[in-house]
């Protein structure tokens, strides 16, 4: 027998609205965490989107392969009610990060959408999504844009490898989006390679969404860093928050949060473990820092 999904703590119409509510602050901002690499941020209005993953897509791909997708989490919220969504990201072309069934039911519901994606994978996504390439915001690591109030600074990421296309454009790309007097790093799906820490020096970091679901070569698959990987990097940058993330999604590809959790503590660094549909807030900001 199956094993029962994991259901989100909020979902559905309760979850949009809360979103809607919390957006209404502009002396913090708060963030939600929608399964896999997918959050949701909210800040003043504006609403800024990482990487989601809320369809089956992986799991009807790959049902009668050796790699099955099976579902651990139900499914947050419908795509198709994220019209309110302002800019959305992808960090590389992996289905759980640019997905077809995720993405263009959003594009729908809000024609204005704006998206940032590596520039080396312009074509494969507009393909996959049936947008221009001129339709994205293609960025390099190195290189920044600004959307609204968002100033989105691209990072590279390493899965497993720092990887190039033909032009030297990097294939993984994590993201520190800078809005306020607040800065969040989104790592994508990256190992922490040699010099990561020193690129991100650059910012103080109030909070980082990082993959802990290591890598294990029986899955064959990319993998990414492990719990207590990602939870010496937080330390290492003096971020204010941690939030661990790409797990309990598939049951092939998952890990428990606890070796993370215990070097958390053991660092004395700040974390949060959410499920999903669950919400974290930022301190007000006259009490950052």
């Amino acid at each position: 027998m199956d094993s029962p999904l994991i259901q989100p703590v909020c979902r559905g119409e309760a979850l949009k609205q809360e979103m809607l509510n919390y957006a209404k602050e502009s002396s913090r901002f708060h963030i939600w965490w929608l399964g896999q690499s997918g959050f949701l941020l909210a800040w003043d209005q504006h609403y800024f989107l990482f990487d989601p993953y809320l369809s089956d897509s992986l799991t009807r791909k790959y049902a009668s392969t050796d790699k099955p997708h099976v579902r651990m989490t139900a499914l947050a919220m419908d795509p198709s009610t994220l019209g309110f969504v302002q800019v959305v990201t992808s960090s590389h072309q992996h289905t759980d990060h640019l997905d077809a069934d995720t993405l263009k039911p959003m594009i729908q519901a809000n024609p204005d959408l704006q998206m940032v994606i590596p520039a080396s994978m312009e074509t494969f996504a507009a393909d996959r999504l049936g947008q221009p390439t001129d339709w994205f915001h293609g960025l390099d690591a190195g290189f920044s844009t600004r959307l609204g109030p968002f100033h989105i600074h691209a990072v590279p990421a390493a899965h497993e490898d720092l990887d190039v296309d033909d032009l030297g454009r990097h294939c993984y790309l994590g993201y520190v989006v800078e809005f306020g007097p607040w800065a969040v790093y989104h790592s994508g799906d990256t190992l922490v390679y040699d010099g990561l820490d020193r690129l991100l020096s650059r910012w103080s970091l109030d909070l980082a969404l990082l993959p802990i679901n290591g890598r294990r070569p029986e899955r064959k698959v990319s993998g990414n860093m492990w719990g207590d990987e990602a939870a010496s990097l937080a330390k290492k940058l003096g971020v204010g928050c941690v939030i661990p993330c790409h797990y309990d999604m598939f049951t092939f590809n998952t890990e428990s949060p606890k070796l993370f959790t215990d070097h958390c503590r053991a660092l004395n660094q700040p974390f949060k473990v959410l499920q999903t549909g669950e919400r974290w807030s930022s301190p007000l900001d006259d009490q950052a820092g």
